[in-house]
């Protein structure tokens, strides 16, 4: 009987599908490579209050989805929901604003919310993102934009669109939030309860609201984008025109607020088909936030999960990567224990080899090695070890050349 399941939510990845998840994380990190993004690694776990102060307590992140529990020494720390509020911590922490900027990273991270299990939503997921410190034109928030594009398209998404919006500054946003409570007021007691506690300390918060009845509310809400401060529109029209300028094509999509309270000015969203694949912006007012110097920052976040379902569904076969490149058959116990030596050495030579650990006959054994997708096999008993010569097989053609055993490594690198 089975002793327990894994739990509501999460998910296995199995070594058939590892390889899937290796070529979705090379080609982001190569890609961020060619950027010259570096890559930066935060804890699992953080003190509530930096996902309180930096995501915002008005946000369905901290309201209702965060894995927040009591350490054993009484402290409220949570497991990680998104990666920025982190990796704006550790900026500044460890002083990483004395270092050249802009200071451009990315990461590979598991984040945790608890909310009900669908398609492409798990309760841990996986999420790949970029953070940069450092730079306040928009020329940068081009660049992440544009790396985020060329990472997509790299895995063969076609369809994209690229959603840009500006919901402006603190100050701007301040005027744009009483003029919001202007249009809500009146429709105060429809709003879902989470949204009437958003209407006096967060606004903005109801136009994001999952809620059927609150989108309908707020449909015909005024639009951030019209109320903006002059500083900003500014900034906007800038993004607007480098984005052109490097052949990046874009719609303006007023309703783009994002889900967390510390961006400003930019966001964006990339788009494929039915899925928000990709979103990020810009948030200048986080790391002071956090007790720093003002600080200007950007970034983006993707689902590794959802970008997988997304490539199923347009037909993009990602490549297995090549089987291995040699099977050695022991017959016999003298041959068993010179297989392991030369299986080390082959191993150690670069050539990816395997051997039998299960006792088979020689029949099984050949059948184990073409489920392996062995390009060759080679037995070897008393005979071969006497020789030093071996019948190297070709498992596709089933052609076989003979070799010596100290030249199996040369041959089998020769022919890749």
């Amino acid at each position: 009987m089975l002793i327990t399941k894994a739990p509501k939510g999460t998910e296995d990845l199995l070594p058939q599908n590892s390889y899937r998840w290796q070529f979705i994380e090379r080609n982001f990190r190569e890609v961020c490579d060619n950027f010259g993004y570096s890559e930066i690694r935060v804890p699992t776990f953080e003190h509530t209050e930096l996902f309180e102060r930096g995501v915002g307590d008005t946000t369905d992140v901290v309201q209702k989805q965060m894995y927040t529990f009591l350490d054993k020494g009484g402290r409220s720390v949570t497991l990680r929901p998104e990666g920025t509020a982190s990796v704006a911590r550790s900026f500044l922490q460890n002083g990483l604003f004395s270092m050249p900027l802009p200071m451009k990273t990315y990461y590979d991270v598991a984040c945790f919310r608890y909310e009900n299990k669908q398609k492409g939503r798990l309760r841990e997921f996986h999420q790949l993102g970029v953070e940069v410190f450092g730079a306040k034109g928009p020329s940068i928030d081009a660049e992440v934009i544009s790396l985020a594009l060329a990472f997509l398209k790299n895995v063969g998404l076609s369809d994209l669109t690229v959603h840009i919006n500006s919901i402006g500054c603190p100050s701007c946003r301040k005027k744009y939030n009483e003029i919001l409570k202007d249009y809500f007021r009146p429709k105060l007691d429809q709003l879902c309860s989470t949204c009437q506690d958003r209407f006096e300390r967060n606004p903005l918060r109801i136009l994001d609201c999952k809620s059927e009845v609150c989108r309908e509310l707020g449909k015909d809400a005024p639009v951030l984008l019209d109320y903006i401060c002059e500083d900003c529109r500014a900034h906007f029209e800038e993004l607007k025109a480098t984005l052109r300028t490097i052949g990046i094509q874009f719609e303006i999509d007023p309703g783009i607020v994002r889900g967390l309270d510390y961006y400003t000015k930019t966001v964006f969203e990339i788009i494929s088909g039915p899925f928000t694949i990709c979103g990020g912006g810009r948030y200048d007012g986080l790391i002071e936030e956090f007790g720093g110097d003002p600080t200007p920052g950007i970034g983006f976040a993707l689902g590794i999960e959802r970008l997988l379902i997304r490539l199923d569904e347009t037909g993009v076969v990602i490549p297995k990567e090549n089987g291995l490149d040699l099977y050695v058959a022991p017959l016999g116990g003298r041959a068993a224990q010179y297989v392991q030596k030369l299986v080390f050495d082959l191993r150690n030579s670069g050539v990816k080899t395997e051997t039998d650990h299960m006792k088979r006959g020689l029949k099984p054994q050949m059948k184990y090695a073409d489920k392996l997708h062995c390009k060759y096999s080679v037995v070897i008993g008393d005979n071969e070890i006497d020789t030093g010569i071996v019948q190297l097989k070709n498992m596709q053609t089933g052609a076989q050349q003979e070799v010596a055993i100290d030249a199996i490594s040369e041959f089998i690198k020769g022919e890749k």
